[in-house]
């Protein structure tokens, strides 16, 4: 008869001069702070380990008597003190608050920032990638800059899946659920001291949520979880696992996401100025707070132009994955009975989301925002193409998508040691990051003292991935000869070993197996006896991505050829412990997705800010920061090759900057024995990142070109009692009407040549089938090419009312002296405008003559 097993925790008595450990645990300050982490550290490297880098339950098991010698160690103290003050001093101080004040009131206004996933730090397990880590970056630096901001999210029980490989490569998803008690949250109370509950309806049932808190320094994250005794076993479910479950489980996370975050703030008495939606998963919250408006008794059409208004809309990817369709009649049962209280149609509901698939978030999304954008200039115009269906008649090129390129968080990124050298050198350095011409100090830094530090941080990594593929190796079974050929090059690293790590989701357009394309000529470039290189390789797969396994499968079976054991290097649970090391101690920064399918890619930005050089496709943000000489740029090809050819040609590019550039670079050593040319590179890398691609940067630009237009916008359409919105609503109701029935016509000579200084006569008849000049705009646009490429390639020339023709319709004219010589172009377009719009194409129609 097998035994029970019993568990128990002794938790210790936190000595007095040491209390306020608990206070740093409770606050994901320590996620980016690693002062604060290092009071941990200190006292208990193993254990600190084993908690997985969680300062909550490490105060809950450390030893009794190692807080006792700590709370009488001097220097432990001293450092303990120097932590506080610096805390305290933070959490005190507002004078970076002028930063944001020309654009947002800090005292009066506040955006709500919604989102499916938040990647604070390994220890919160609420993120599965790219899109949380992204979304806790917003949230620190946010607080950084005193951005006044609150999050809203859900609390997964059970966050994403961490990762083993077994002995055939096969990727094992292990699923723990976290227990509350181990997460820096606390419950939401209302004045009763009862912990804060919502609820919204489904098809006959309310589902309740209670509401908790976290704290990232200035910002609070508002989570919503469904374990409530009220709610039955399937609800209760709801939020227990990220990203789980059907199409039915996954509509019922976002309305409790959407609707039910609302109505949280509500409770809560918050009231944001600004709405903005991080990917589509959050857009029912567009579905409430018309509601809210409809039940104070507007009509629809002006609830969606005055909650439009101060909403703001980012999307993330152009993968379909990454955009959730419903079936319309799925949505319509869900959504009827929040809307019960109404008399909106949920017709009306439906045509927001109306995309080409069905009912689709990222539809809604658009359709109840005025402000939008994608998350690097590609993904900004990829964007606008994909979603050209909300504007038909507009050019892509002109609708409006606009992009803000994301940024990381510099002190969650930025390695211990390349901090330490900076405040030792440059106080000040953490208030220069919108300082692009600060960084120019980085070339100060002395090339050996650059290269030293280089050379520690990949022994620091080798060390952790030889302990890492040491447990795997072990964990399957293999044998000891095994192990040793598999460790050779890291067991005893040397320092003067090409470490390049590709590292990230292992998905099929990421082409993780683009660099085993001319499989014998990769292997003759690792097994250079004289210039010793290894390929890393980290990620992991959706659990249902049967191709992305696949993936995996086939670089393990790849780190098991005899011609490439010890050079191919495969780590399993992929997380942000360990995307930390690999961005900060690899030598090269690989990636190579599909064009134009890399929104951003952000963990190159990671490396860059710590010297790592990128080689990578241009992509992303990596065609904004790519300059000659931080780094190498694959050319790549458009969607419209044959994709064999395609990857074929790009992988022959990577495999010739292998050879020729950046295996040379880094092995030339000259006379100074390091390769001064590669440390230039690094230098460039650091300094031209830095300043551009870091997460103050981007929060500024949501601040300066999103946020506060969405706040003036709103005040001037909300402002007594919404007539702006209302009267937005009819006229738009109007244009529909009429629009199309609406045509120009050309009634002057229309010359073919000028002579240069002589002026071009345009009159055009407007048909305007009952809208007045005041409703549209008549332009002409000369451009010197035939398809101009964008908007900016062209200049525009307004025409203006001039008269009537015998039949009564309006003429519009203009005399132009244009600007280029030669053969030229252009066109007259007539678009409907208003001056409440928010964008001149906002209501998306368009005549050509």
């Amino acid at each position: 008869m097998k035994e029970n097993i019993f568990t128990l925790e002794v938790q210790p008595n936190i000595p007095p001069n040491l209390s306020r450990l608990e206070e740093l645990a409770e606050d994901l300050y320590y996620s980016w702070d690693r002062h604060v982490r290092a009071l941990f550290v200190q006292l208990d490297p193993e254990l600190w380990e084993a908690c997985g880098h969680n300062p909550k339950v490490f105060l809950r098991r450390i030893a009794q008597h190692k807080l006792e010698e700590a709370a009488q160690d001097e220097a432990y103290i001293a450092d303990y003190n120097r932590t506080l003050s610096a805390y305290d001093t933070y959490h005190e101080q507002a004078a970076l608050t002028s930063k944001v004040a020309p654009y947002i009131d800090p005292d009066n206004d506040l955006v709500a920032y919604f989102c499916a996933e938040f990647g604070f730090h390994e220890s919160v397990p609420l993120y599965s990638g790219g899109l949380g880590i992204l979304a806790g970056d917003h949230c620190k630096a946010a607080s950084d800059l005193r951005l006044p901001l609150v999050a809203v999210g859900l609390l997964y029980r059970q966050g994403y899946f961490s990762q083993t490989i077994d002995h055939e490569g096969n990727q094992q998803a292990h699923y723990a659920p976290s227990s509350i008690s181990e997460l820096p949250i606390t419950p939401c109370l209302d004045d009763d001291g009862e912990q804060v509950q919502v609820s919204v309806d489904a098809p006959g049932r309310e589902i309740h949520l209670r509401v908790w808190q976290m704290r990232a320094g200035h910002v609070l994250i508002y989570l919503l979880d469904s374990e409530v005794p009220e709610n039955d076993a399937a609800d209760r479910a709801i939020t227990y696992q990220l990203y789980g479950g059907d199409a039915h489980m996954r509509i019922l996370q976002e309305l409790c996401l959407g609707l039910g975050g609302v109505r949280a703030l509500r409770k809560l008495g918050i009231s944001p100025s600004v709405w903005h939606i991080n990917e589509g998963h959050s857009a029912f919250q567009i579905v409430e707070r018309c509601r809210e408006l409809i039940s104070e008794g507007y009509d629809s059409a002006t609830a969606i132009e005055a909650v439009a208004s101060e909403t703001v809309f980012t999307t993330h990817t152009p993968v379909p994955a990454g955009h959730d369709i419903f079936e319309p009649e799925m949505v319509a049962e869900h959504l009827a009975p929040n809307l019960a209280d109404t008399d909106i149609p949920i017709e009306d509901i439906l045509a927001l989301g109306n995309g080409q698939k069905g009912f689709d978030m990222t539809s809604l999304a658009l359709r109840g925002s005025r402000f939008h954008n994608g998350v690097s200039a590609i993904h900004g115009g990829v964007a606008s193409q994909m979603e050209q269906h909300i504007w038909p008649e507009i050019p892509a090129q002109e609708n409006p998508i606009t992009s803000i390129t994301n940024g990381i968080h510099v002190p969650t990124f930025l390695a211990q040691e390349w901090a330490n050298l900076f405040d030792q050198r440059w106080h000040a350095w953490r208030n220069q990051l919108l300082n692009e011409d600060f960084w120019k100090v980085v070339d100060e830094l002395p090339d050996h003292r650059f290269w030293s530090m280089r050379r520690s941080l990949k022994s620091e990594l080798l060390r952790d991935v030889y302990q890492r593929v040491l447990k795997r190796c072990q964990r399957n079974g293999m044998s000891d000869a095994m192990i040793e050929r598999m460790t050779s090059n890291i067991s005893n690293p040397d320092p003067d070993l090409l470490v390049i790590g590709f590292a990230r989701r292992f998905a099929t357009y990421k082409r993780a197996l683009l660099i085993f394309y001319e499989i014998d000529r990769l292997k003759e470039l690792l097994n250079d006896p004289q210039r010793p290189v290894i390929l890393i390789f980290a990620g992991k797969a959706h659990p249902h991505d049967e191709k992305g396994q696949a993936m995996i499968r086939r670089i393990h079976e790849l780190s098991l050829d005899p011609d490439l054991i010890g050079k191919i290097i495969l780590l399993e649970d992929y997380d942000m412990a360990q995307a930390r090391k690999l961005v900060t101690g690899v030598d090269v920064w690989l990636n190579n997705p599909e064009y134009p399918l890399e929104a951003c890619g952000t963990s190159g930005q990671k490396a860059a800010i710590n010297g790592v050089l990128n080689l990578s496709v241009l992509d992303g943000w990596w065609d904004e920061g790519y300059e000659k000489g931080n780094g190498w740029a694959i050319l790549p090809h458009s969607a419209g090759f044959d994709p064999e050819y395609r990857d074929r040609e790009e992988a022959r590019d990577l495999l010739n900057l292998l050879s020729d550039e950046v295996i040379p670079l880094y092995f030339n050593r000259g006379n100074s024995g390091y390769a001064t040319e590669w440390v230039k590179m690094s230098k460039a890398a650091m300094r031209t990142t830095l300043p551009r691609f870091n997460a103050q940067r981007m929060v500024m630009d949501y601040v300066s070109e999103l946020y506060a237009p969405a706040r003036a916008q709103s005040k001037i359409l909300q402002a007594d009692s919404l007539s702006g919105a209302q009267e937005l609503a009819r006229w738009k109701e109007r244009v529909r009407e009429h629009w199309g029935g609406t045509w120009l016509e050309r009634i002057d000579a229309a010359p073919t040549s000028l002579l240069h200084g002589e002026s071009l006569p345009i009159r055009v008849k407007a048909h305007l089938n009952g809208l007045s000049c005041d409703d549209v705009t008549i332009e002409c646009r000369f451009s010197a090419m035939e398809e101009p490429r964008d908007a900016a390639s062209t200049v525009r020339y307004q025409l203006q009312p001039e008269g009537e023709t015998e039949d009564g319709m309006p003429v519009f004219a203009i005399d132009i002296e244009p600007r280029f010589d030669g053969l030229q172009y252009y066109r007259i377009c007539m678009y409907p405008t208003h001056p409440l719009a928010s964008h001149p194409f906002e209501f998306g129609g368009l005549r050509w003559l």
